[in-house]
């Protein structure tokens, strides 16, 4: 009965995806358990490049099976999208996804408001996707979403119901045009018919296969900086994206968690508003972004980019219960002399006991400088393959943080990771 959980450490794209594709050879079910079509996880494998937004990164393993969980949103058009895009690459994905007859639908109203809300907000913006998933979210725990489930039972009364009440918002608070509820039924009918045969109860479906033997590897979207209780709030993503999200996204019983491995860049990143204390401007920023090609899988937006804060890993360590880091983007610090990294916070001259619940914008980070390696490492296939300065600065982090660092990555593709003893 053995589950594995992979969460982001950071602010997001720290480069989960491809270790989910890297751990799940072995696993045989894999499990999305919260966010929406607004995560982009990116995978290179045999010099092709696939970006997922809501299928799980396993599904590139013929035998496993990939379950969207009841904590995740869905969006019909980007799930159809994501499908045939797959079957077109030659991957046959229909037979061997579940999803939760629990789940929310993103639906057309709400990437509309969400849109709406961004563009009033002015410099108040939380910089979102625009696609709609908050104001999914925020319907369910206002009880006027609509579920997977509902789709087969009920669907026209319940569909009639919360079209008029969000008409009325999309008319009158924003000046918007209502959406059309024959169309909406039309498209979500054709929708159900086509993934009726997908559609279970996962909760009592990955229980059972637990109990059975049966592998399961969790998969989150963003990270532990963006969930909505443990991170720099307001500016933060719409769900928990943390261990406990996890449980609650997927149903399983928390005893069968055995490993939780949290996915950390080698240095940092973050797309969109919020503060973010060791965060470079100008030239030496716009440096790191080029070597990293720090862009959105899934906006194109540049990423603001900056160095280690292990105060932020501390953090995620606390709240998740890691149990291991898997360092990535390690190749790209290969280019610096000197790297700096942060081992603590100030405020108003005094050092702070850890990661702060409010205030972190006005935080100043405490810096470590340790030696760089100047070498190329993207070939490197083991411990003994890494330069001595590189090994010390994985030592370091791994002091620093009070995690054991459990693989290392030096570039995009599977065969690009290191695992160490």
């Amino acid at each position: 009965m053995s589950a594995s959980l992979v969460v982001g450490a950071q602010w997001g794209d720290e480069g989960k995806a491809k270790v989910i594709d890297y751990l799940s050879e072995k696993i045989d079910i894999i499990v999305r358990y919260q966010g929406g079509a607004n995560a982009g996880h990116t995978v290179c494998v045999d010099n092709r490049k696939f970006v997922f937004h809501l299928i799980p990164s396993g599904i590139l393993y013929p035998n496993a099976v990939c379950v969207l969980g009841n904590g995740v949103v869905i969006d019909p058009d980007a799930f159809i999208s994501e499908l045939e895009s797959l079957e077109r690459e030659g991957i046959a994905a229909s037979d061997r996804i579940l999803i939760s007859d629990g789940s929310h639908i993103v639906l057309p109203y709400h990437r509309l408001v969400d849109e709406a809300r961004e563009k009033a907000a002015g410099g108040n913006k939380i910089g979102t996707t625009k696609r709609g998933i908050g104001f999914c979210y925020a319907d369910k725990v206002s009880r006027t979403g609509l579920r997977i489930g509902d789709l087969y039972s009920g669907l026209e009364e319940r569909l009639k119901y919360i079209v008029e009440l969000k008409n009325q918002e999309l008319v009158n608070l924003h000046g918007l045009a209502p959406v059309s509820y024959d169309s909406l039924l039309a498209e979500l009918k054709e929708f159900a018919a086509r993934i009726k045969p997908m559609v279970v109860n996962t909760v009592i479906y990955l229980n059972d296969a637990l109990k059975s033997g049966k592998t399961v590897l969790l998969e989150g979207a963003q990270g532990t900086a963006l969930d909505i209780d443990f991170g720099t709030y307001p500016f933060v993503t719409s769900s928990n994206t943390t261990t406990g999200g996890a449980i609650a996204g997927s149903g399983i019983s928390f005893q069968h968690l055995n490993e939780v491995y949290g996915i950390a860049k080698a240095y940092l990143t973050r797309v969109g508003e919020g503060p973010f204390p060791t965060e470079l401007h100008g030239d030496e920023g716009e440096k790191l972004r080029q070597e990293g090609r720090e862009y959105g899988a899934t906006t194109g937006r540049p990423r603001r980019c900056g160095w280690f804060d292990t105060e932020l890993i501390r953090h995620s360590a606390r709240v998740n219960g890691l149990t291991g880091i898997v360092l990535t983007k390690i190749d790209i610090l290969s280019i610096y002399d000197k790297i700096p990294v942060a081992v603590a916070y100030k405020r108003d001259g005094q050092t702070l006991p850890g990661f702060p619940t409010l205030g972190l914008e006005r935080v100043e980070p405490v810096y470590e400088y340790l030696p760089g390696w100047n070498t190329d490492i993207s070939g490197a296939r083991s411990w003994d393959d890494l330069p001595p300065n590189c090994q010390a600065y994985i030592r370091k982090l791994e002091e620093l943080t009070g995690v054991p660092i459990r693989f290392v990555s030096v570039g995009p593709n599977r065969e690009q990771t290191i695992k160490l003893a």
